[in-house]
């Protein structure tokens, strides 16, 4: 029917998306929908405390039809079930001359598609191109220290995402141990692109938010689907995906298949993008132990990320202090003793546990020296302030 609303369906980022539906300035739906809320409030309240003296007083007043009028990704989870359930019945009621709705859940759109014209608009993802490639062959090691091998396999992995007509997204695993540069990685090729990275930690789930998470819950809890739905960028880093526990593991199999993740609510299609899964896992075999053959064979390519060596790790521990003390002002800079930094990390490098935690052992290191000048009104002896630095040191983790 020409009276009928205009609606646009928009699948991707939030920024995107307001950057399409804002030059119209629309009403936010929610907002609508406490207002109609509100009024139905009233009249049963009316008709409760006085009862009723015509039909005509129980009905809601019909409002001015809406020009513009738009529901974010968030908001779904706010509106009551009656309204989710009898959406296209809400919308013909309401009857705005235009609605723009971003990331709905599946059924929502289902509804409207069988009661209206639907128009879907979806966000091109930035993709890997040949230039890509180029500019992480030559930068790689800008970013990251050593994994020669790792660079070269990953190069590998990322081509078929070059080639035209490709249409699913390319799945890897970076193992080994960590803190060694493979979450790095992820975040160095989505440097290349553009967006947020979508960045999530299996560790930080028990069982039964895990399950949730995947399968889907209520509107109002997050979920794996709407993260997707709502990410930035084309790269999906998945990190300590070893800590999932195997009962959920046929929940990837038709993402990493085809690209398609559904829950109960949101369903998600990927195009040729990069997911990237990671795990402590000591080798190939480790891998194909633990998730299962039908889950190991899915992924496109398996690549090991090599413990550092001890002159690796010196590098690493120039860069960072380097990169700390040239943030630091002219007078902080006069307090700190650089050589005496560096002699101490550089002499606990061939015992490092965990590489990650250098950055703020770095950190405390360096406080520790401008504190103490601040402090004192002087610069301490070298033997002094090894001393201290060398408490510092076993307080940050050098020696786990």
């Amino acid at each position: 029917m020409s009276s009928d609303p205009k609606i646009t369906i928009y699948y991707g980022p939030l920024a995107w998306f307001k950057e399409k539906s804002e030059p119209k300035r629309p009403v936010a739906l929610m907002d609508l929908v406490r207002e109609r809320d509100e009024a139905t409030r009233v009249i049963t309240h009316r008709v409760t405390q006085h009862g009723a003296e015509s039909d005509e007083m129980v009905e809601l007043p019909k409002p001015k039809r809406p020009g513009h009028v738009a529901a974010q990704s968030g908001d779904y989870a706010s509106l009551n079930d009656h309204v989710i359930t009898n959406f296209a019945g809400w919308i013909r009621e309401l009857n705005p001359k235009h609605l723009y709705l971003h990331n709905p859940p599946f059924h929502v759109h289902k509804q409207l598609e069988r009661s209206f014209s639907v128009k879907t608009e979806r966000y091109n993802y930035p993709v890997v191109t040949r230039e890509t490639l180029v500019k992480f062959r030559d930068h790689y090691a800008e970013h990251l220290v050593g994994q020669v091998s790792a660079k070269e396999a990953l190069l590998a992995a990322l081509y078929p995402l070059t080639r035209q007509g490709r249409s699913k997204p390319v799945v890897v695993m970076l193992y080994g141990p960590s803190g060694v540069g493979k979450t790095e990685s992820a975040e160095f090729i989505n440097k290349l692109l553009i967006g947020t990275l979508m960045r999530k930690q299996f560790s930080m789930f028990h069982n039964d938010q895990f399950a949730s998470y995947v399968f889907g819950g209520k509107l109002s809890e997050s979920s794996f689907a709407h993260d997707l739905l709502d990410r930035e960028s084309g790269v999906i880093l998945i990190d300590e995906f070893d800590k999932a526990n195997p009962v959920f593991h046929s929940a990837f199999y038709q993402l990493f298949d085809s690209g398609v993740f559904e829950d109960k609510n949101y369903s998600v299609t990927l195009g040729p993008e990069l997911i990237i899964c990671t795990s402590n896992y000591d080798s190939e075999q480790d891998v194909q132990r633990a998730l299962g053959d039908a889950l190991y064979s899915r992924f496109d390519a398996l690549i090991r990320f090599e413990p550092l060596s001890a002159d690796e790790i010196k590098e690493i521990i120039d860069r960072l202090v380097n990169a700390r003390f040239e943030s630091l002002d002219a007078e902080e800079k006069s307090h700190v003793d650089l050589d005496v930094v560096r002699d101490l990390l550089h002499s606990a490098a061939g015992r490092m546990g965990n590489v990650r935690k250098l950055s703020k052992v770095v950190e405390e290191l360096i406080s520790l020296m401008l504190v103490r000048a601040v402090l004192d009104g002087q610069t301490r002896s070298p033997t002094e302030t090894e001393k201290g630095i060398e408490g510092a040191s076993l307080r940050g983790g050098l020696r786990d």
